[in-house]
């Protein structure tokens, strides 16, 4: 891969990983309910699910799901209904966001890696990934830089999203502002399944 390739690679690993989808609103939301130290070992579980799933992707696991259209229809229902589940979780959360944190639990590293697998965003991102960076000379050699360059940029850019969460606990320390505030971050979350399903 040439070094333009790769520095292209980068800025889509990097805008695929930053902008708003299903992780980055838990994050956020995971950081304002729980702080920033209690939400790592779900950032760490989103990065390390996603490499995974890439790797999984572009080993064949992409190529068969297109081949069996039942199992694609059967991973993006499950996906759905998990993430219509958290959806809900998420905007019936009360946790107050100041002083102790609350007593709940955020999404543990194994949960958070499992979702990766249901995330209908990150089975588009590992697919258009695959499509478009791995090269068919050096297939191992481009799918070990794919998920390189994914496993580089992931972590901070999660970061960023539980990070401004908990920048975000003094003014949602109100709990009827944080209440709204769930469920907005809910309803986001559900309509991230919007383009994804259409």
């Amino acid at each position: 891969m040439s070094s333009d390739m790769f520095a292209a690679l980068l800025v889509f690993s990097f805008v695929s990983s930053i902008t708003p989808g299903p992780n980055n609103l838990m994050l956020l939301t995971s950081g304002l309910n729980f702080g920033f130290v209690r939400t790592i070992p779900h950032m760490l579980g989103i990065g390390v699910g996603f490499v995974s799933l890439l790797l999984a992707v572009g080993f064949g696991l992409g190529a068969l799901l297109m081949a069996v259209p039942q199992a694609s229809f059967a991973l993006k229902t499950l996906g759905s209904i998990y993430l219509l589940y958290l959806a809900w979780k998420i905007a019936m959360s009360r946790a107050p966001a100041s002083g102790a944190e609350s007593e709940g639990r955020p999404m543990s590293f194994l949960q958070a890696a499992a979702f990766q697998w249901v995330n209908p965003k990150a089975w588009v991102m590992a697919v258009t990934a695959m499509a478009i960076y791995t090269d068919p000379k050096y297939p191992l050699a481009s799918l070990l830089l794919v998920a390189f360059a994914f496993g580089l940029v992931n972590l901070p850019s999660v970061s960023l999203w539980a990070g401004l969460g908990v920048a975000l606990r003094g003014f949602l320390a109100d709990p009827v502002r944080l209440k709204w505030f769930n469920i907005l971050m809910g309803l986001a979350l559900a309509a991230t399944l919007w383009p994804m399903l259409r």
